[in-house]
């Protein structure tokens, strides 16, 4: 039995696939808000078989109960949407994480990528970090090779980490390995933020624009991000512990960022030569 049910999309205009799961690797809710953004008014061009993917005793159906009368059940569906933005085709993969064969939902999503032609892979992902809400989002990035990664974030961090994997980057994985050049963009949440975390979507959504050549139109997400902020910072300063707290995370990130010596030098001399060519010129 097919994992995929595909309708006909049509002719595609150099496709980029967007993926996002809710459940693990999505904190804050930052990823998924980031792509139901992207797909508002996308229509739906492949349904995954959700009888094969999920556990409902884990990710039961909702059930509504009009006047005692039970009316409608609604499943937990994964799909790829199809949206256009600046003269291309964006496919929007996203639903909550599947609890079994992640290996044929890889395959699946490899020969789907292949099919559609798909040209470049992005998921969207957010974790837990010791990290303020006072500071700009920071964000981890992936990338299956050298110099796809945009918006000045790097690959990282250095050196081998293990981690207990999300279905995620298993399909990212199995999509670059089928020759899609792939991209991961994580970020990261204030550990202490309960609920939904707007201001990473706002970062997330930046960085996919930059990889569509525009601007992606936030409506009301950028102020649903300043009141969560605002709401941060009046709990921070109404208790002294956890302004403390939030201090000493600053120190630490503001201390991170700092350039090391070897670095700024470096970069002193660049913008030496830099201003020395805009005289000469």
């Amino acid at each position: 039995m097919s994992l995929l049910d595909l309708r006909d999309p049509g002719d595609l205009v150099a496709p980029l696939l967007v993926a996002s799961f809710d459940g693990w690797v999505d904190a804050g809710s930052a990823a998924t808000i980031a792509a139901s953004r992207l797909a508002k008014g996308a229509a739906t061009i492949a349904t995954f078989d959700a009888d094969r993917l999920y556990d409902y005793r884990a990710r039961r159906p909702t059930l509504e109960i009009i006047d005692g009368r039970p009316d409608r059940l609604t499943w937990p569906e994964l799909t790829v949407r199809r949206a256009q933005f600046a003269g291309r085709d964006l496919l929007i993969l996203s639903g909550p994480e599947p609890d079994y064969r992640w290996r044929d939902l890889a395959q699946a999503t490899a020969d789907l990528a292949q099919r559609l032609k798909v040209v470049a892979w992005i998921s969207l992902g957010a974790i837990p970090a010791a990290t303020p809400h006072t500071r700009p989002v920071t964000i981890l990035g992936t990338e299956s090779r050298s110099g796809l990664l945009r918006g000045g974030v790097v690959p990282g961090p250095d050196g081998i980490l293990r981690v207990p994997s999300a279905a995620i980057s298993v399909l990212d994985l199995a999509v670059s390995r089928a020759g899609v050049a792939a991209v991961g963009y994580f970020a990261q949440i204030p550990h202490y933020v309960t609920g939904d975390y707007p201001p990473a979507s706002v970062e997330l959504l930046r960085l996919v624009g930059l990889h569509l050549d525009g601007d992606i139109v936030m409506g009301e997400l950028r102020d649903d991000a300043r009141r969560v902020l605002a709401r941060l910072d009046a709990a921070t300063a109404a208790d002294d512990n956890t302004r403390a707290h939030v201090e000493r995370l600053e120190a630490m990130v503001d201390e991170a960022r700092r350039p090391a010596g070897g670095d700024l030098i470096t970069e002193i001399e660049q913008f030496l030569r830099d201003q020395g060519g805009r005289d000469r010129s």
